[in-house]
C-alpha cells in the first residue's frame, strides 16, 4: 500500500497559503479522481482503498508526525511506501524535486515526521515557494495567501506534482524521480 501525504495547516485562513501546497496537491488528486477524504482518524483525514491512501494531517504543521506514525502503524505501511508533499523555502518559486532521504531543511512539518518516525529516509516531494524578497517575515510569507502572479506558476507545478504522486502509487520511486526531476 502506498501513502501520499500532503502537509498544511487546518483552517480556511490558511487554505490558499504557500505553506498549504501539500494540501493543495492532495485536493487536486481528489478532484481529478473524484474521491473524498472521508475517513477522519488519528488527527487527520484520508481516503483509503486497497493499494493507496491519500491523506492530510489536520493538526498544525509542526505536529504532523503523530498522524503519519499512527496512520502507518494502523495500516501496517512500510516507510518506503510513503511520499510526503510540502513547500520548500530554499527552492526557487516553481521548482520542485523528489528526494528519498535528507534532513528537514528547516521545515517544521517534515522535522516532526522525521523525529516521530526516527529516520530521515522518507520520500518527499518538495515544491519551491522561494523566499521573501523584501523585509517580510518568513512566517507571514508562508501563511499569507499566494499572490496571483505566484499562483500561476505554482498551479502548473501542483498539477505536475499530483501526476508524480499518482505515478508513485504504481511505479518504483526511481522511475518517478527520473521523470519528475527532469522537468524543470
Amino acid at each position: 500500500m502506498k501513502v501520499i501525504i500532503g502537509l498544511g495547516n487546518p483552517g480556511e485562513n490558511y487554505k490558499n497559503s504557500r505553506h498549504n501546497i501539500g494540501f493543495q496537491v492532495i485536493d487536486l488528486i481528489c478532484k481529478e479522481y473524484e474521491i473524498n477524504l472521508n475517513v477522519s482518524k488519528f488527527g487527520g483525514v484520508f481516503f483509503v482503498e486497497k493499494d493507496v491512501i491519500f491523506a492530510k494531517p489536520l493538526n498544525f504543521m509542526n505536529k504532523s508526525g503523530s498522524f503519519v506514525k499512527d496512520l502507518m502503524n494502523f495500516y501496517k505501511v512500510e516507510i518506503e511506501d510513503i511520499l510526503v508533499i510540502y513547500d520548500d523555502l530554499d527552492s526557487e518559486l516553481g521548482q520542485a524535486k523528489i528526494k528519498t532521504f535528507g534532513s528537514s531543511g528547516g521545515h517544521n512539518g517534515m522535522k516532526d515526521i522525521i523525529n516521530k518516525l526516527g529516520t530521515d529516509e522518507i520520500k518527499r516531494l518538495k515544491i519551491g515557494i522561494g523566499r521573501p524578497t523584501d523585509s517580510e517575515k518568513i512566517e507571514k510569507y508562508v501563511l499569507d495567501n499566494i499572490p496571483y502572479e505566484d499562483s500561476i506558476i505554482l498551479d502548473k507545478v501542483k498539477a505536475q506534482s499530483s501526476k508524480a504522486a499518482i505515478s508513485f502509487v504504481y511505479n518504483d520511486i526511481r522511475l518517478v524521480i527520473n521523470s519528475f526531476n527532469a522537468k524543470k
